[in-house]
C-alpha cells in the first residue's frame, strides 16, 4: 500500500511538471504559495520589455472572478533563485505582454497588475538566468474602480514638441503651445465659449528647440507669458512683445546638455530667474536684471560631474522661500556625494545648502522627476520620487514629518507593488476628490486617499511615456492631459472645485513661488504654484484644487514671496478666483486672545516668551507688519521666539497650536 501511495505521488509529480511545458498546458494556479520545478518548458516568443527571452519556460495560468489587483512574486525570505518573470494576455499563440520583471528585490521578480473577472492571464517564468526551482506567491487584493475616464480628442496642430499647456495672453485660460522648429511657433488660444483659435507665430531662429524641456513664466511683468527651451546644447528664451502679438528669440552662448528648466524668482526681487539643471557640470541658472538674463553657474547643485535631470521647486519647510529637488538620473555616481538626489535649502540669503542626507531624501534611486505635494493634507509638503529603472529599486513615498526630515511609507502605498517606469512624475486631484493623485508610470494615474495609499485606475489610460502636459482645457474645473496630438478631456464627476489665478504686483506677475492655502470642512489643502514640475512638460500656471462634496471654502490664503498676504472669506465652490497681490491685506483672520497668553517683555529688543493659560501650546509663530506683510514665521521652543532681526515697529503676533488654532495680539519691536 505503502509502495502504491508512493507510486501516485511520483506520478503526480511527473504530470505537474509536464503540465506547466507550454501554453496550452498552463497548469491554473491558486491563492497562495507555490513550488516550482526546474524550468525546462517552452520558452515565451518575447520577454516583454526586459530584452532577449531564455531558452525554456515554466508555464501558468490565473483566471481571477472579480476584477482584483493580482500580485506575483518569488520573494521570499532565504530564497536565492534568480528568477525572470513575465505576464501575457490573449491566446496561446497570440499572447500580448501585460508586464514583466526582473531583479525586483535583489535576484527574485515581482509584478502586480490589473486582472478582469474572467480574462485568462498567463504567468510564465524562463531561465535566462537560472533554471532552478524556487517558490513563488499569487496574492489577490481589493477590487480596483474606475474612478476617473477621458474622452479623446485630436489637437489641431502637429508640432514637433507639444509639450506645453499655459495661458498665453493673459486671460488666464489655459492655451496649446506647439513648437514646430526653430523659426515657428503655434499657439492654440483658448476661447472663453469653448474651442481653440491657432495662431501661427514666426520667431527668429531659436537656433535650438525644446528637445528636453520648456518653461513658462512672465519674465519682463508684462501680462504675457514667456518661455525657455531647454535642447542638448543649452537654452533659448522665447520673449512676448509688450501686446503678446509677436515674440523675440534670446539664444544663450552657453553649451551644456540641459535637463528639467524652471522660472522661479530666485533671488526674490519681484523678476523670475531662470534655472536650468546641467546634465554634465554644476547647475546653470539665469538672473534677471531687469533687461538681460545673466548666466551663473554653481551653489545649486555642484556635484561635477551633473546628473541633474528633474528640478521642482517647493517649500517644504514653510519657511516662506522656495527651496529646490533635483532627482537625479544615475543612482550612486562616484565620488562624494555620487549623483544622489539633492534637497537645497534656500537659506534665505541668496545660498542654498544640500540637506538631502539629514533630510532622509538622499535617493540613489535613478529618477528623471519627483512629483511633490501635500499628499495627506497636513500642511507640509510630501514627495513621491519617481523610477525611470529598476535597478535600485522602486519609486518612493517619502511623508514630510515637519521638522525638517522625511520618513519613507512606501510599503503599502502602492508602490511598493508597482516597476513600471517613467520621466514625468507630478501631482495633482484629477478626481477633485479633495486629495491628490499622481500621473506617473504604468500609463495610469494613481489616485490618492489622504493616507498615501494610491490605487491606479482599473482600465490603464492611453498616455505616452512622458509628452503629457496638464491643464484646464475646457475651463470646467477639471485637469486635462494632453498626449501628443491628442487631448485626454477629463470627464469629471460631481465633485467641487476651485481654481485660483493670481496676478503679482510686487511679487512676480505669475505669482510663481506664491503659497495658496484652503480652508474648510476638510480642514487645510496648500499648493505652491510652481513653472516646470515632473521632467519635460510645463503644466498651466493655475492653481487647482478639488474639495470632494464640501459645500463651502471658509478661507482662503494667498502667501506672496514678497511676503505679503491676501485673505479671502467664505469662497464659493466650483468658481474660479482671482486675486491681485495685495488686495485682500490683513490679519483679520485672528482675534486679539489676551485672555489665553501673556507676551513679556513687551516692548523688546530681542527675546519674547509666552506664558500660556487654558493649556495653550503654541507650536509656530508669526509676525505681521500692520500693512498685512509677514514679517516672521518661526518654530515657537521653549514658548520663545528671537525677533531681534526685525526693524523697531509695532507687530501682529499670531501664535497657532497644534491644532492648527491661531491667536494674536500686538507686540512692539524696540
Amino acid at each position: 500500500m505503502r509502495k502504491n501511495l508512493s507510486f501516485f505521488v511520483l506520478l503526480f509529480n511527473i504530470t505537474w511538471g509536464i503540465a506547466q511545458l507550454t501554453c496550452a498546458s498552463a497548469v491554473n494556479l491558486t491563492l497562495g504559495t507555490h513550488t516550482a520545478p526546474s524550468i525546462t518548458g517552452t520558452a515565451p516568443t518575447t520577454a516583454c520589455s526586459l530584452g532577449s527571452p531564455g531558452t525554456a519556460g515554466l508555464w501558468y495560468k490565473y483566471i481571477p472572478v472579480q476584477d482584483k489587483t493580482i500580485t506575483v512574486s518569488t520573494v521570499i525570505a532565504g530564497q536565492n533563485t534568480d528568477t525572470r518573470l513575465m505576464v501575457y494576455k490573449g491566446s496561446c499563440g497570440a499572447l500580448t505582454c501585460v508586464t514583466a520583471n526582473d531583479d525586483f528585490s535583489g535576484n527574485s521578480s515581482q509584478v502586480s497588475f490589473t486582472a478582469l473577472a474572467g480574462t485568462t492571464y498567463y504567468i510564465v517564468f524562463d531561465n535566462r538566468w537560472s533554471s532552478s526551482g524556487f517558490n513563488f506567491t499569487v496574492v489577490e487584493t481589493a477590487p480596483v474602480i474606475n474612478r476617473l475616464s477621458f474622452t479623446a480628442l485630436p489637437v489641431s496642430v502637429a508640432g514637433n514638441f507639444n509639450h506645453c499647456i499655459v495661458d498665453m495672453n493673459g486671460d488666464y485660460l489655459d492655451d496649446i503651445v506647439s513648437v514646430v522648429n526653430n523659426t515657428q511657433m503655434v499657439i492654440s488660444y483658448q476661447q472663453s465659449g469653448g474651442g481653440f483659435s491657432n495662431v501661427t507665430y514666426t520667431i527668429p531662429n531659436t537656433v535650438v528647440q525644446p528637445t528636453w524641456s520648456i518653461a513658462a513664466g512672465d519674465y519682463d511683468n508684462n501680462g504675457f507669458n514667456d518661455l525657455i527651451y531647454g535642447s542638448g546644447s543649452g537654452i533659448a528664451f522665447v520673449k512676448a512683445n509688450a501686446d503678446g502679438t509677436g515674440y523675440t528669440s534670446d539664444r544663450k552662448p552657453q553649451s551644456f546638455l540641459t535637463q528639467r528648466t524652471n522660472f522661479i524668482d530666485i533671488n526674490k526681487d519681484g523678476k523670475l530667474d531662470a534655472f536650468v539643471c546641467d546634465d554634465n557640470a554644476p547647475n546653470r541658472f539665469y538672473i534677471n536684471d531687469g533687461t538681460n538674463m545673466n548666466h551663473n553657474q554653481g551653489g545649486l547643485g555642484d556635484f561635477p560631474s551633473g546628473g541633474n535631470y528633474g528640478s521642482i521647486w517647493i517649500d517644504y519647510d514653510n519657511d516662506g522661500d522656495m527651496d529646490m529637488y533635483i532627482a537625479k538620473c544615475s543612482g550612486g555616481g562616484s565620488g562624494p556625494g555620487g549623483n544622489i538626489d539633492e534637497l537645497l535649502r534656500n537659506n534665505g540669503n541668496g545660498t542654498f545648502t544640500n540637506v538631502a542626507v539629514a533630510a532622509n531624501m538622499a535617493n540613489p534611486t535613478q529618477t528623471w522627476s519627483s512629483a511633490w505635494g501635500d499628499f495627506n493634507n497636513d500642511g507640509w509638503m510630501d514627495a513621491v520620487v519617481g523610477i525611470n529603472s529598476i535597478a535600485n529599486g522602486l519609486s518612493k513615498v517619502m511623508k514630510n514629518n515637519g521638522n525638517g526630515t522625511f520618513t519613507d511609507v512606501s510599503i503599502g502605498s502602492g508602490y511598493d507593488v508597482v516597476n513600471s517606469l517613467s520621466r514625468e512624475y507630478v501631482a495633482y486631484d484629477f478626481d477633485n476628490d479633495g486629495f491628490l493623485d499622481v500621473l506617473g508610470a504604468g500609463n495610469t494615474i494613481m489616485f490618492g486617499d489622504g493616507g498615501f495609499k494610491f490605487t491606479p485606475n482599473l482600465t490603464p489610460y492611453s498616455l505616452d511615456y512622458d509628452n503629457r502636459p496638464i491643464g484646464d482645457l475646457n475651463n470646467d474645473g477639471f485637469l486635462d492631459i494632453q498626449n501628443g496630438n491628442t487631448v485626454m478631456m477629463n470627464d469629471g464627476n460631481t465633485n467641487k472645485w476651485l481654481k485660483v489665478t493670481l496676478q503679482g504686483t510686487q511679487s512676480n506677475r505669475n505669482g510663481i513661488g506664491t503659497r495658496v492655502e484652503i480652508y474648510g470642512a476638510w480642514g487645510k489643502q496648500i499648493r505652491d504654484v510652481q513653472s516646470g514640475v515632473g521632467f519635460q512638460n510645463m503644466n498651466t500656471l493655475n492653481t487647482h484644487f478639488g474639495i470632494g462634496q464640501a459645500s463651502a471654502i471658509t478661507k482662503v490664503v494667498i502667501k506672496w514671496p514678497s511676503g505679503l498676504v491676501d485673505t479671502l472669506y467664505n469662497v464659493t465652490p466650483n468658481t474660479t478666483l482671482h486675486v491681485v497681490e495685495g488686495t485682500h491685506l490683513g490679519v483679520k483672520e485672528v482675534q486679539n486672545t489676551e485672555d489665553l497668553f501673556t507676551v513679556y517683555p513687551n516692548p523688546s529688543e530681542d527675546m519674547i516668551n509666552f506664558k500660556s493659560k487654558n493649556d495653550f501650546s503654541p507650536v509656530e509663530a508669526k509676525l505681521y507688519e500692520l500693512s498685512g506683510r509677514i514679517a516672521l514665521q518661526t518654530k515657537v521652543e521653549r514658548n520663545s521666539i528671537s525677533i531681534k532681526q526685525l526693524t523697531s515697529g509695532v507687530y501682529i503676533l499670531v501664535l497657532i497650536d497644534k491644532n492648527g488654532k491661531t491667536y494674536s495680539q500686538k507686540v512692539t519691536k524696540k
